[in-house]
C-alpha cells in the first residue's frame, strides 16, 4: 500500500465553540526504551479498550533509491508477506486472520511501516511474526516472478490508468530537482520491468536491521510487559551496518517551471506548488505551523478563503483546495488545486490568476484574529478527533521518529498551532510563496491537444 501526504482534517463542529486549552488533555503514559542492538521502542499506555497496536517503521522509502533502481522499497514491502524462515508465504498473515486481527503495510517516501491491530493479550503473536521477517525473510525468486507482476498492475490501476494520480506524478518529479522526493514511490514502470529479486535482498539487507527501526505499541497495555516480549523476541537480532542517509534537501529557489500535460481526463486542472521546509529542515518550527495554518485558511472547509471567495464568490472554480505536509524527512511542497469552472467559460489561466490573488492577499495583510482563531480551532479540533484512535496516535508518533523527529511533538503540537500569530502567517506567505519556487502543471484533456493541432495546421 502506498501513503500519500494529504492529511484530511476532521471538523467537530460541535466542539469548536470551546476554549482551546480544553482540547489540550493530559497527555497520554508514554514511554520510551531502546535494545541492544538499537531498536527503538515506544510505548503509549491507552487502557480505554482490550486491543493493541503494534507498528514497525523502517527509515527507508522511495526517497532513498536512486534512479535507475526505483521501487524497491515498495516491493520490498510486498515480498514482506512472502514467507520467512519459520513461516511459509502467507502463513503469517492467516495466523493472524484467525486470532481477528487486521495487519497490512504501506510505503511511502520516507519510510515503510508494517502494522497489526489485535486484542492486547495476542500481541506477543504479532512480535514474534515481526522479528521473524526481520531476522530471517526467504525472498524466493518464483514469489517475486509472480508479485512483480502484481505491482506492475497496482500501478496501471493507481497511476497510469487515473489521471489525477500520473498528473500528480509528473509535477512532483519537476517539484524537487534536487532530491530523491522527485521518485514515485511505486517506482517508474521501466525500473518495476528491470527489478531482480537481487536488487530487494540486497535492499533487505541494507536497511532492514533493528538499529534502523522504530517499533511502536499503543494500546491497552503496560510498558513494562511490552519490554519483557519485545527482548524475548527483537532482542538476540544482530544490529547492522546501515549506511547514513542524507536528508533530501531542495535548490531554496530552484526558478519557476511550468509543464502542460494532455492526458485522459475529462476536466482541465491546476497543480501549483512552492518548494517550502518540513520540520525537519526549517530555520524555526514557527515557520511550519504557519504554513499549516496557512492551508487550512486557505482550504479549511466550508468557509475557507479559496471555497468562499474563488469557488461561490467568483464562481471562477468548481473547486480549489491547498495541503502540506511538514512531517517529512526533508524538505517539503506547498501544493494548490484548482478546476475551473469551464461551465461559466473559466479557463485555466484565469484559476491560476485567482489563486494567485490569494495568495498576494495573505502577504499584503495578514489574516484577522477572529479569522485566524476560527481556523486554529478547526486544525486542533481535527486533531483530537484523529488521536482518539490507538492507530493514528501510533502512526503519529511512528511518522515523527522515522522523519527524525520526536514522538513528543504530538504532545506539544497544540501549543505550537496556539503560538502562531497573524503576522507569522504573513511572514511565511512572503518567504515562501515567490515565483523562484514555484512549479505549476496545467493539465488539460488529450481532446483539447487535438484541437490545438487542428488550429495549428
Amino acid at each position: 500500500m502506498i501513503v500519500s501526504a494529504h492529511r484530511t482534517l476532521g471538523l467537530i463542529m460541535g466542539v469548536l465553540c470551546l476554549p482551546l486549552a480544553a482540547f489540550a488533555a493530559a497527555p497520554q503514559p508514554t514511554h520510551e526504551f531502546k535494545l541492544d542492538n538499537g531498536l527503538k521502542v515506544i510505548v503509549r499506555e491507552d487502557h480505554r479498550a482490550p486491543v493493541v497496536v503494534s507498528q514497525i517503521w523502517y527509515k527507508v522509502g522511495s526517497s532513498y533509491e536512486t534512479p535507475g533502481s526505483t521501487g524497491l522499497s515498495h516491493a520490498l514491502e510486498h515480498m514482506m508477506f512472502k514467507g520467512s524462515g519459520k513461516f511459509g508465504p502467507g502463513e503469517a498473515s492467516r495466523i493472524l486472520r484467525e486470532l481477528g486481527a487486521e495487519e497490512n503495510a504501506f510505503t511511502s517516501d520516507d519510510y515503510t511501516a508494517y502494522y497489526q491491530v489485535l486484542a492486547s493479550d495476542r500481541l506477543g503473536v504479532a512480535l514474534e511474526l515481526e522479528a521473524d521477517r526481520l531476522a530471517s525473510l526467504t525472498l524466493p525468486a518464483d514469489e517475486f516472478t509472480k508479485e512483480i507482476e502484481v505491482i506492475k498492475e497496482e500501478r496501471r490501476l493507481r497511476t497510469d490508468d487515473r489521471p489525477s494520480s500520473l498528473a500528480y506524478e509528473r509535477f512532483k518529479a519537476m517539484a524537487y530537482p534536487a532530491s530523491g522526493y522527485s521518485i514515485p514511490t511505486i517506482g517508474w514502470m521501466a525500473d518495476l520491468d528491470r527489478m531482480h529479486i537481487d536488487e530487494l535482498r540486497a535492499w533487505h539487507q541494507k536497511w532492514y536491521a533493528p538499529n534502523n527501526a522504530t517499533l511502536v505499541v499503543v494500546g491497552d497495555v503496560t510498558a513494562d510487559e511490552v519490554k519483557s516480549q519485545v527482548q524475548r523476541y527483537f532482542g538476540d537480532i544482530p544490529r547492522g551496518e546501515v549506511p547514513t542517509a542524507k536528508l533530501p534537501l531542495e535548490l531554496a529557489a530552484p526558478g519557476e517551471r511550468r509543464t502542460t500535460l494532455y492526458l485522459k481526463t475529462q476536466l482541465p486542472s491546476l497543480i501549483m506548488g512552492f518548494n517550502v521546509p518540513g520540520l525537519a529542515t526549517a530555520e524555526t518550527p514557527r515557520q511550519v505551523y504557519a504554513l499549516r495554518l496557512a492551508a487550512a485558511l486557505l482550504d479549511g472547509g466550508y468557509s475557507a478563503r479559496l471555497s468562499t471567495r474563488l469557488e461561490r464568490g467568483e464562481e471562477l472554480v468548481s473547486g480549489a483546495s491547498a495541503w502540506y505536509n511538514a512531517f517529512t524527512r526533508g524538505d517539503s511542497l506547498f501544493i494548490l488545486s484548482a478546476t475551473p469552472n469551464v461551465q461559466k467559460g473559466k479557463t485555466l489561466e484565469q484559476a491560476e490568476t485567482g489563486l494567485w490573488r490569494e495568495l498576494e492577499e495573505l502577504k499584503k495583510a495578514p489574516p484577522s484574529a477572529d479569522e485566524l482563531a476560527r481556523v486554529r480551532a478547526q486544525v486542533i479540533a481535527g486533531l483530537v478527533f484523529e488521536r482518539d484512535s490507538i492507530t493514528s496516535q501510533a502512526t503519529s508518533i511512528g511518522q515523527l521518529e522515522t522523519v527524525g523527529l520526536s514522538w513528543q511533538l504530538i504532545d506539544q503540537e497544540l501549543a505550537e498551532l496556539e503560538a502562531v500569530t497573524p503576522a507569522d502567517i504573513q511572514q511565511a506567505a512572503r518567504n515562501f510563496f515567490v515565483r523562484d519556487r514555484l512549479s505549476v502543471a496545467h493539465v488539460l484533456p488529450e481532446e483539447s491537444r487535438n484541437e490545438e493541432s487542428r488550429h495549428e495546421d
